[in-house]
C-alpha cells in the first residue's frame, strides 16, 4: 500500500552520492522523505514525496492483485544546478520500476529561498 520510493532510490548510488546522508542523523539516512517529514535544517539538497493518487485494480469476482499509485516528488536545494542534478538522479532511478508521467516545474519557495523541481512518478506493484 506504499509505493517502494525509498527504496529504489536508496539503492542508488547515483542518488546516495548526492543525497547520501544526514551527517548530523545518528545513523546514516538517505535524505528522501516522506512529505512532511524533513526535520528542521536539514542539509540541502533533499528530496520529499507524497502519495497524490493511487486506486486498486479492481475486478468483478476477484480480489485486486495490483495497486496503482501517482507519487510526487520535489526537489529541494540552495541552487538550481543541485536540484536538477537530484532530479535527474531520482528520476533515473525509479524508471526502471515506474513511469515519470508529469514533470511539474520549478520553483523558488519564498520564505526558504531554496529551490525546487518537482515530477510526478506512476508505480504499479502487485500485491
Amino acid at each position: 500500500m506504499i509505493p517502494p520510493v525509498f527504496p529504489i532510490c536508496a539503492a542508488s548510488v547515483s542518488v546516495t552520492d548526492l543525497i547520501g546522508t544526514d551527517m548530523g542523523a545518528p545513523q546514516q539516512v538517505v535524505r528522501l522523505y516522506p512529505c512532511g517529514e524533513a526535520p528542521q535544517g536539514v542539509v540541502s539538497p533533499y528530496a520529499t514525496w507524497v502519495v497524490i493518487s493511487g486506486s486498486p485494480g479492481n475486478y468483478l469476482g476477484d480480489r485486486p492483485d495490483v495497486d496503482g499509485y501517482t507519487v510526487q516528488i520535489d526537489v529541494w536545494g540552495d541552487t538550481d544546478a543541485s536540484v536538477t542534478d537530484v532530479a535527474r538522479a531520482l528520476r533515473d532511478a525509479l524508471e526502471p520500476a515506474a513511469y515519470v508521467v508529469s514533470w511539474r516545474g520549478t520553483g523558488r519557495d519564498k520564505e526558504t529561498k531554496r529551490y525546487r523541481f518537482s515530477f510526478d512518478v506512476a508505480f504499479t506493484e502487485l500485491r
